[in-house]
């Protein structure tokens, strides 16, 4: 689905130095106080928002675990969310979310319609051209992903020969062919996580939040990373081109959080580990 590629393009884009050599071979800091930064006359991004009492974060709501709808009482929650309404309450005002389908997603903050969009979006130079961000409250690498007892896979170099599962429209499945692996096609993580429990394939090539997301619901299941990249996909909030001072009063925030233990916490909840450094 399109909100799964819209981190792992970015991530594909960071680890493309690493795909070409493995073909050629064949095979943010601390805050202070609380006090916004005053906006200049130019710039009313943050005085809008503090004049509305809210800032309108855009989010699609069916993005597990980032943002999604708990069952039976059926509330917004997720890692995203829970950091957007912690930094909404580090500006002083009320988190208000826009549930919106990811296809249209830049679309409306480009309308005017939301103030920020917090989904996961990873930053690259393309959207850096068009697009203000903060500093990332997600980091993360390319993994692969083995049975617990499997250890001739010690390497992206290690996959030549092996067979992967790996969605095609996945950029996964590029970094898994570069590594000279054989793909079997698969609709997605769970059927190609599935398949590598059962020891029908040897790998599968994904993102490290998928796994750890999976591992934090399925303690059991007998998988590990055998290896990651040194690339890493960084997301954060993204605003129109021009927020300067919204942008710089969410950094300070989000530096705050970081320094208080916030986002490790929310981390540890989602992910067993702080993936927000």
């Amino acid at each position: 689905m399109n909100r799964i590629h819209s981190r792992r393009s970015a991530l594909a884009a960071t680890l493309a130095g690493l795909a070409l050599a493995l073909t050629a071979c064949g095979g943010g800091s601390g805050g202070g106080g609380s006090q916004a930064p005053a906006a200049s006359s130019s710039d009313t991004s943050l005085s809008d928002v503090k004049s509305k009492g809210e800032i309108v974060i855009a989010t699609e709501g069916t993005y597990k675990p980032f943002s999604f709808h708990a069952e039976g009482a059926g509330d917004l929650t997720g890692y995203d969310v829970e950091i957007a309404r912690a930094v909404a309450d580090k500006l002083g005002v009320k988190a208000n979310f826009q549930e919106t389908q990811f296809d249209g997603i830049f679309a409306g903050l480009d309308a005017k319609r939301f103030d920020t969009i917090a989904n996961q979006i990873s930053i690259n130079a393309e959207r850096k051209a068009k697009y203000d961000f903060s500093k990332p409250y997600t980091i993360s690498t390319g993994v692969i992903v083995t049975k617990a007892d499997n250890n001739s896979i010690t390497s992206f170099e290690s996959l030549k020969g092996k067979t992967t599962a790996q969605s095609l429209t996945s950029n996964f499945y590029k970094l898994a062919v570069d590594a000279g692996a054989n793909v079997q096609s698969v609709e997605g993580w769970a059927q190609g996580v599935t398949l590598v429990r059962q020891g029908r394939v040897d790998a599968i090539v994904n993102d490290k939040l998928t796994y750890l997301d999976y591992v934090k619901t399925n303690p059991d299941a007998g998988l590990k990373i055998a290896a990651e990249t040194t690339e890493k996909s960084e997301s954060a909030f993204v605003f129109r081109k021009g927020s300067t001072e919204l942008t710089k009063a969410v950094d300070k925030a989000l530096d705050e959080l970081r320094a208080d233990g916030t986002l490790a916490k929310i981390s540890e909840k989602y992910f067993g580990t702080d993936v927000s450094k």
